[in-house]
């Protein structure tokens, strides 16, 4: 087996994270293309990439208020992640956030452990692929240098859970197969679905850095999964956007949220960020019941189709064929880019004050042309 390729930091600082991907070319595919071929089968969703467009500048002021919105309370909440950190591995941390919504999280994780709890926490970012599992080469480097028990992984949210599913299924498989065990546990900002393990919040709120993409996380692309790699040794794929290096925000937000950090600790506000979610059985049941009432209600058969919450809403809109907008409150802060960006879209928004979270999305169902 060829070695994999060396990790790389892509606009981070190269002590803040080891990114274990293979930087790779690849084909644009228009994103109704992309949509139609996942939805009939064809391919996967983590076989393409559509080209990521630059926010534009009103959108970037909307970026800058969510910070202003919600800096300081993801901050408390970082804190909190990194005492029960601290506390659930005492015999080292080695951060693994999942690429790529993940990563910036980790990184911040990365400062906050060193700076005020003086713990030196290596920092990677790996590829998870719903269906395939998390970067098994990525995982094995990664157990070459540190212990099992160390390893912590990273994740900004969870909306229906299954990413945190996919981890412990493929950990499970791994563990099954090389007798490795390694710990499935989750460490979330937001848990909606009652499947992290350790969660800040169980509470739908405006995440400031799940308004961008690649700008907002290192440049770096969503993750993809080639099945059948040049070298069984290659890290799962990304595109590096060197090209936005001049509208990169990803140093500039974890600057900015340490700020707010160094604020709550000058002001002996950590309690009052402290964990509070609800019930994970509560969550799993709420989750679920809202799923099947959705998919009644407007026909959807396919729960992947289905998008709870403002981060996977967010994403909706910025890399998926939308074809509707659910929002608790049409006057709301927290989704105020939503709805400026569904309007940019012409993705219809249909209130739902029943709601259990601020927003949700649907994936609108279409086919290729013949």
């Amino acid at each position: 087996m060829m070695a994999p390729p060396a990790p790389f930091s892509g606009s981070y600082a190269g002590e803040d994270v080891q990114f274990l991907l293979k930087p790779i070319a690849i084909e644009n595919t228009p994103l109704h293309v992309k949509e139609a071929l996942i939805q009939s089968g064809q391919k996967h969703y983590s076989e393409m990439l559509s080209r990521e467009p630059l926010p534009s500048e009103d959108y970037v002021r909307l970026f800058y208020r969510a910070l202003e919105l919600n800096g300081m309370r993801m901050a408390g909440h970082l804190w909190h992640l990194a005492e029960r950190i601290k506390a659930t591995r005492p015999h080292g941390i080695v951060l693994v956030s999942l690429a790529r919504a993940g990563t910036p999280i980790g990184v911040l994780l990365k400062h906050v452990l060193k700076r005020y709890f003086g713990v030196e926490a290596p920092h990677y970012s790996v590829s998870i692929v719903r269906d395939f599992g998390i970067d098994r080469n990525a995982l094995r480097y990664i157990l070459q240098r540190h212990a099992p028990r160390e390893l912590t992984f990273i994740d900004g949210w969870t909306a229906k859970g299954v990413i945190a599913r996919e981890l412990a299924t493929s950990l499970q498989q791994f563990a099954d197969e090389y007798g490795v065990d390694v710990p499935a546990e989750l460490y979330v900002l937001a848990d909606l679905s009652g499947e992290a393990s350790v969660a800040a919040s169980s509470e739908d709120y405006l995440i400031p850095s799940c308004l961008l993409n690649a700008t907002v996380s290192g440049l770096i692309s969503r993750t993809v999964f080639n099945r059948h790699p040049a070298h069984a040794g290659d890290f799962h794929g990304c595109y590096f956007y060197r090209e936005f290096s001049r509208h990169d925000f990803s140093n500039y937000f974890i600057a900015r949220i340490l700020h707010y950090v160094e604020q709550i600790r000058l002001e002996g506000n950590e309690a009052g960020c402290s964990l509070s979610p609800v019930p994970a059985e509560q969550l799993k049941a709420q989750s679920r019941q809202w799923l099947e009432r959705i998919g009644r209600h407007y026909g959807v058969g396919n729960s992947h189709y289905i998008k709870p919450g403002i981060g996977e809403s967010t994403r909706v809109l910025l890399r998926r064929e939308a074809g509707l907008l659910l929002l608790k409150d049409l006057h709301s802060e927290s989704t105020r880019h939503l709805h400026w960006l569904a309007t940019a879209k012409n993705v219809p928004i249909e209130l739902a004050d029943d709601l259990p979270y601020r927003a949700a999305a649907l994936i609108k169902e279409v086919t290729l042309s013949p």
